[in-house]
């Protein structure tokens, strides 16, 4: 097995004379054995940035390197990489054993009887051992999707690529499929690069994020640094579902001024902000408390407009006591389900401060944000 290094790595079209980057500068160093996932808006660079992984795209500028071997020249066949695809790509005039086969007896001069042994320990292995002989029309997407991944997993490559593999597959699928694919992985410890668009897959599945917009990397973290330690408000608006609330707000005598409420600083975020005038306030909904009284300066009298009730939590849009409703006024907070919330409601919101953000309003880039708590262990009695 090996590592896998982008280093500045760019992407440029040329679309009749006009240069389009679709991948700018990029530098990612991926461990052996890791799962990086990348994620970002529809035409962010991340299928891009796999192809070129892969061979199906050539580096305009910068390195790929598979271990210590740069491979921007290398082509695909020889990369010693099996990318599994959105739509599949599997051949319906063949079986399923003959789909998974199939790249092992193009590519290689391995002998029958290998090629056998490693296709069924593949279907043993994807749980698809009873299904070999039937063609993918008669299988299900769930089992073409696993046939894809034992066509890959035959090939026992260097590295792994993913590029949506399951966004053809419904929701309860879908959930299991991500635990499946973990599971696969750990089982291998193949690097593994992954891209999608859904921030479950990004979060449940992943060692690290990377999040590109616009074809720049904005953050390569873990899951939990990429939503409570965001490098910027790019960043802080993707991850997270609903996403974080911000607000413009300004710096006046040790007081952050928004046009619907006053934040007092404590001496933590006033640290911070110095030298400041003009920031972006954020804080996720599910930090946001929901109660019936004032009790403190980071303490705001609310109405509720729209509750959206998921049972196990209920999102709650509110807007500030005397505010119009409107969707530059409203914002977010998650509460427990089994609390009782109803529209014109009138409430009480309150903005902790470690729970609180502040960014740069002109580079957008995280000037100060909550801490992340060790992690505590379950203890068994």
């Amino acid at each position: 097995m090996a590592g896998l290094t982008l280093d500045h790595v760019t992407k440029v079209f040329d679309d009749d004379g006009e240069q389009i980057v679709a991948v700018d500068d990029v530098s990612v160093d991926i461990e052996d054995g890791e799962f990086l996932v990348l994620v970002g808006p529809s035409g962010c660079g991340k299928s891009t940035t796999l192809r070129m992984i892969a061979g199906l795209e050539r580096v305009s500028e910068g390195e790929i390197r598979l271990g210590d071997r740069v491979v921007n020249d290398v082509d695909a066949r020889d990369r010693d990489v099996a990318m599994v695809f959105q739509n599949y790509a599997l051949y319906p005039h063949m079986s399923a054993r003959e789909n998974m086969a199939f790249g092992l007896e193009e590519s290689t001069d391995m002998p029958d009887d290998e090629i056998d042994e490693r296709v069924e320990d593949a279907g043993e292995l994807m749980g698809i051992e009873d299904l070999l002989d039937r063609p993918p029309g008669e299988l299900s997407g769930g089992q073409q999707q696993r046939v894809a991944l034992g066509r890959a997993i035959v090939r026992d490559p260097e590295v792994f690529l993913m590029d949506e593999p399951l966004a053809n597959l419904d929701a309860k699928l879908r959930a299991e499929m991500r635990t499946e694919l973990q599971q696969l992985q750990d089982d291998l410890d193949v690097t593994t690069v992954y891209v999608t668009h859904n921030q479950v897959e990004a979060m449940t599945m992943s060692d690290r994020v990377a999040i590109l917009d616009e074809g720049r990397l904005q953050q390569c973290a873990t899951p939990l640094e990429c939503y409570h330690q965001p490098n910027n408000l790019f960043v802080a608006g993707f991850i997270g579902e609903p996403s974080m609330n911000f607000f413009d707000v300004r710096v006046e005598d040790g007081t952050l001024v928004a046009d619907d409420f006053e934040y007092e600083l404590t001496e933590g975020l006033a640290a911070s902000v110095d030298g400041e005038s003009d920031l972006v306030l954020g804080i996720r909904p599910e930090d946001i408390d929901l109660k019936s009284t004032v009790e403190s300066a980071h303490d705001y009298r609310a109405t509720v407009d729209v509750v959206e009730p998921m049972g196990d939590e209920n999102t709650v849009h509110l807007v500030f006591e005397g505010s119009d409703v409107t969707e530059e006024n409203l914002f977010t907070a998650v509460i427990d389900g089994m609390t009782s919330v109803d529209s014109g409601q009138e409430l009480v919101a309150s903005f902790p401060s470690s729970a609180v953000h502040l960014f740069d309003a002109r580079s957008g880039e995280a000037i100060k944000n909550r801490e992340l708590e060790d992690a505590e262990t379950p203890r068994v009695q």
